[in-house]
């Protein structure tokens, strides 16, 4: 354990505020610190070594402190390399180019793997770059970076006086704020593709003007397509050309760059949203993923082919209906990828060549598998795995036995070790006599089915997003307090086919409200519930669904509703995802104000009774404080108990930082006990 005194007191006060004794042996908040995080391992060309990404907490400046580790590949000879994460191996595999933060800014390095090991920092500039890719030579390296747009406005300000400390001038805004950062809105800004010796020196900036490579759907960050050619004359991007207007919506086309002259040749033939271009080991072909535009508020994605000049376009998974993720080649007639299905994530692989059905189930399981990368040459894959008593940890597998999965570090067995975790019972039912969904239930340890326990129902944010089977600490330490956790995928969520996520187009929220409180029956009826000590809560997209709820029924003792949407009309020019309800609602608000307000859960706070906690981080840009201060104001005029947490140095959430994680789920708890009837 990395605990030190502070951290054993701490942990006595929290196992007494929750009613545990200490060291019971249960999940209390204070063993959160202890988990470390394991991500993105990355298999070297060879398939003889691996790097892969290991956070743990540093109490003393609470924040999570990122390593690079490496491994063979049989998950022997595990050591630290350096500070830092998001590791890429040069194509001879040589070297790894990596992120680590530098001076107040997230920079481009790169490590020699030889046994000196040496380090060089690739890029100084004052922004970070977001992502990159090696070039097939393994010389340099592209990157994207945001690059200010100052707007060209000249007022012929005079200059101050020798020495003087003048105000900074303005940020020019022309254009619709579609992306945030820690410095606030980026409203000036475009992403541009650069190229950067990998030995370090200056960049050279490829695309300029309003393109923005890596554009994605209303300004959320995701993978950002960067592949070379094998000649190392032109970049595959993805992106969209926003001159003319705002901005565009939904819209990310892949285009060709010549590194020489920055010239770019749009590939695909019509706007949609095109994204993450992987080129074949041969380079015959280009696999990508997306779909044409739609006025659909979500639409999963297919997976298309096309050659490098944008010629022979083709679809490859017709009828799959669901969102694949990492593609990678196996060879250069099958792709494999992940996707999310039923609270599960596994990988899948599709075929050129396959006469029956191009779409293979390759591994399977009750787990999240996160597959990463792959070694062409060595026919291996590697990838973390996640499941409801564990959390992730690499594991290896064989390309021709994916589904043997191969366990390579245990980071976490020290600290589970002794600790009793709720069991995690998966729970279907049907809505309205015809829709199934999916759901799961944690008990607390030693749940005794004869025994009464208050109820949480937790809903997840998105909308369009997926609960899934991994390891929540949340839910756990739920668990061992003593409460039974609920948490469902309701109409809207992701990993059912577009259909089921569509349900909820031009009304959000509406039938995923129906789906939750059917999933709280569903419960009831097994018998082991308090209904008089019932709660509901959720971030985000369920802070809109939590507040929604209490404006739809009092069934609930008490309610922990964060960083929620409250109107959508104000909504709309105060988040970094401008307009937003234009596109789920299909008009702006000055042209029929009506279904604005009517899914606006402020519009109900006439009929809330239910105790409100509501908790938001003062820097969220997402869901901004104004909104939680509205539905606060509405619930002090009426004279429902009510308190608002401002979580200071957290953007949207409020648990980024360990200890802001420790206080989410102790106010929680403690508003809940404050409200649940005979507490």
């Amino acid at each position: 354990m990395r605990h030190g005194a502070w951290a054993l007191g701490l942990g006595a006060i929290i196992a007494l505020a929750a009613g545990l004794p200490a060291q019971s042996g249960l999940f209390t908040v204070d063993r959160f610190a202890d988990i470390e995080r394991i991500s993105a391992p990355r298999i070297s060309p060879d398939g003889a070594h691996i790097v892969f990404s290991r956070a743990h907490v540093d109490q003393m400046k609470d924040a999570w402190v990122g390593m690079l580790w490496e491994m063979e590949a049989d998950g022997t000879r595990q050591r630290e390399l350096v500070k830092g994460g998001g590791a890429q191996w040069s194509p001879d595999g040589s070297r790894i180019a990596y992120f680590a933060d530098t001076e107040g800014t997230t920079q481009l390095w790169v490590r020699y793997m030889d046994a000196e090991g040496a380090v060089v920092q690739v890029t100084r500039g004052q922004k970070s770059p977001t992502a990159f890719k090696w070039a097939p030579d393994s010389k340099s390296i592209a990157f994207t970076m945001p690059v200010a747009d100052t707007g060209g406005w000249a007022i012929g300000m005079p200059h101050p006086p020798a020495g003087g400390r003048w105000t900074p001038a303005p940020r020019v805004v022309t254009r619709l704020q579609y992306r945030a950062d820690r410095e606030g809105f980026l409203d000036d800004d475009w992403s541009q593709l650069f190229v950067v010796s990998a030995e370090g020196g200056v960049p050279r900036q490829i695309t300029h003007g309003s393109f923005n490579v890596g554009a994605r759907e209303y300004g959320i960050p995701g993978e950002i397509g960067l592949e070379w050619l094998p000649d190392g004359k032109s970049i595959l991007i993805d992106g969209n050309d926003a001159a003319g207007a705002d901005i565009q919506f939904n819209i990310s086309n892949i285009s060709s760059v010549d590194v020489a002259s920055g010239a770019l040749r749009r590939l695909t033939p019509e706007n949609g949203f095109w994204h993450t271009p992987v080129l074949s080991p041969d380079g015959k072909w280009v696999a990508f993923t997306g779909f044409a535009k739609t006025s659909a508020s979500y639409h999963t994605s297919d997976i298309y082919l096309m050659h490098p000049d944008g010629s022979v376009l083709r679809l490859l998974s017709s009828g799959f209906d669901r969102d694949p993720e990492t593609l990678a080649w196996v060879d250069n007639e099958t792709l494999m990828f992940s996707a999310e299905d039923h609270g599960s994530v596994n990988t899948w692989t599709a075929s050129l060549v396959a006469k029956g059905p191009a779409i293979k189930a390759a591994s399977n399981g009750v787990h999240v598998l996160a597959f990463s990368s792959l070694s062409v040459k060595g026919g291996i894959g590697v990838a973390t795995r996640a499941a409801p008593q564990q959390p992730a940890e690499v594991v290896r597998f064989s390309v021709k036995k994916p589904w043997d999965l191969v366990q390579l570090t245990h980071v976490n067995d020290a600290v589970l070790a002794g600790l009793r975790f709720g069991d995690v019972e998966e729970i279907q039912y049907q809505t309205g006599g015809v829709t199934k969904v999916q759901g799961w239930v944690v008990k607390p340890p030693g749940f005794d089915p004869s025994k009464k326990y208050p109820l949480i129902m937790e809903i997840h944010g998105g909308p369009w997003a997926m609960y899934n089977v991994a390891f929540n600490p949340s839910y756990q330490n739920f668990a061992a307090a003593g409460f039974l956790v609920v948490y469902v995928n309701p109409r809207g969520s992701t990993g059912y086919g577009t259909e089921f996520g569509n349900a909820i187009d031009k009304a959000y929220p509406s039938v995923d409200y129906d789906d939750l409180m059917a999933g709280v029956d569903e419960v009831i009826g097994r018998g082991w519930v308090d209904t008089t000590r019932m709660f509901v809560g959720g971030c985000s997209g369920g802070g809109v669904l939590s507040s929604w709820t209490i404006g739809h029924t009092d069934r609930f003792a008490a309610a922990a509703v964060r960083c929620p949407v409250i109107n959508w009309m104000s909504f709309a020019g105060q988040t970094d995802v401008p307009l937003f309800g234009a596109d789920l609602f299909k008009r702006p608000f000055w042209e029929d104000p009506a279904p604005w307000l009517k899914q606006s859960p402020i519009m109900y706070a006439g009929n809330i009774k239910t105790p409100t906690l509501i908790m938001t981080g003062d820097l969220d840009m997402r869901t901004p404080m104004p909104q939680s201060e509205e539905l606060y104001s509405a619930l002090k005029l009426r004279g429902v108990p009510t308190t608002l947490l401002r979580f200071a140095g957290e953007f949207h959430g409020t648990s980024s930082k360990p200890s802001n994680w420790i206080r989410t789920q102790l106010y929680m708890m403690s508003w809940y006990n404050r409200y649940g009837p005979g507490r």
